[in-house]
């Protein structure tokens, strides 16, 4: 297939793209390379595919130097007239949306950087997908969504009208609009619902990169709650894998769907949400102790509150997966966790 992939600097999408190419897909990669973390670790993902810092320029397509199937445009998608103009240049076969504003408490100071990607971008990546013949545009929606909920595990059947964070309710909202263009104008669509990626190449603001990078520094490490959190941690190659089937599945409807009890997961129209998660939610002290392991060094701890926005539990129901697609999460924390350090003393000389 030809396929875009938006977010390709990023942790995801960087993954993502590198499983594409060596499948055979033809792949372009899109990202506005904005330096919400270091833009150097963006330039060096980039790196890795073939794509050189020096011939990036906004607009322009680079080829890759390693890969004759993949090219990189340097364009947000804020852009509408940038977007359209690939898009028609190009008549991708299917798009992955992981581009966004990401993190949850980034929102509670800068809520505009959300709406502008987040809502504004992802209605133009819309209207080209519309108007230009995608088969299928899968995108990342959040664990997020399920904000206020408590039933456990969380479920693609759950309300999730109660978020607890900007974020968390522009992915809400993408989930929305990528419903109404299923509706209204037949564009198979997918929502992902992420839990806790983590792995090499991670984001920098996330935990597993923070704990790690003070533990080595001798730095006291916050953990917020006073450590009682659990997470459903999910390894980037299970991400990844879930992402691939759900590419070459589009959704085609549920006849069975009635609107006198609608199934919030699926529709009539060509629209779908899967979680995709580990399925083995780990409490926080555990996943510390598993770094402390893996490093060979204790963990200096400073307990903090519940921050603004956060939610003490996840936990992903992942049945629709597993029974659609025949996924399953091979990766323990313990794998993850020891793969991760090993990636982030070599790159940071650690």
């Amino acid at each position: 297939m030809k396929i875009l992939v938006t977010g390709a600097a990023g942790f995801i999408g960087f993954h993502l793209i590198n499983r594409l190419i060596a499948r055979g897909d033809e792949v372009v990669g899109l990202d506005v390379l904005n330096d919400y973390y270091d833009i150097q670790l963006k330039y060096n993902r980039l790196a890795y595919a073939g794509i050189q810092k020096d011939e990036i320029a906004y607009g322009k397509l680079v080829q890759s130097a390693l890969h004759p199937n993949y090219r990189f445009v340097q364009t947000g998608l804020e852009d509408s007239a940038a977007l359209n103009e690939l898009f028609a240049a190009e008549r991708f076969d299917a798009a992955c949306n992981l581009a966004a504003q990401a993190g949850v408490r980034y929102s509670l100071v800068n809520p505009r950087a959300y709406i502008d990607s987040n809502i504004v971008g992802f209605a133009n990546l819309l209207e080209a997908c519309r108007h230009n013949e995608v088969k299928h545009l899968a995108y990342a929606s959040s664990s997020s969504v399920y904000g206020l909920n408590e039933q456990m595990p969380f479920s693609t059947q759950d309300n999730v009208d109660h978020p607890v964070s900007l974020y968390a309710a522009s992915k809400k909202s993408n989930e929305l609009m990528a419903h109404t263009y299923s509706h209204l104008f037949g564009l198979p669509t997918t929502g992902l619902r992420f839990f806790t990626v983590y792995g090499p190449w991670g984001r920098p603001d996330m935990a597993l990169f923070l704990f790690t990078k003070a533990i080595l520094a001798g730095e006291p490490i916050q953990v917020f709650n006073h450590g009682d959190m659990i997470r459903d941690f999910t390894y980037i190659d299970d991400i990844v894998e879930g992402v691939v089937r759900v590419l070459d599945h589009p959704p085609a409807g549920n006849s069975g769907w009635s609107g006198l009890q609608p199934d919030p997961s699926s529709s009539r129209a060509p629209y779908k949400v899967y979680n995709i998660g580990n399925q083995n939610p780990v409490r926080l002290m555990d996943f510390v102790q598993a770094i402390e392991a893996a490093l060979g060094r204790n963990a200096v701890i400073d307990f903090q509150p519940i921050q603004p926005g956060d939610v003490p539990a996840t936990y992903a129901d992942v049945s629709d997966l597993v029974k659609e697609m025949n996924y399953k999460p091979q990766t323990s924390v313990q794998d993850g966790i020891q793969a991760f350090i090993q990636w982030y003393r070599q790159y940071y000389h650690a």
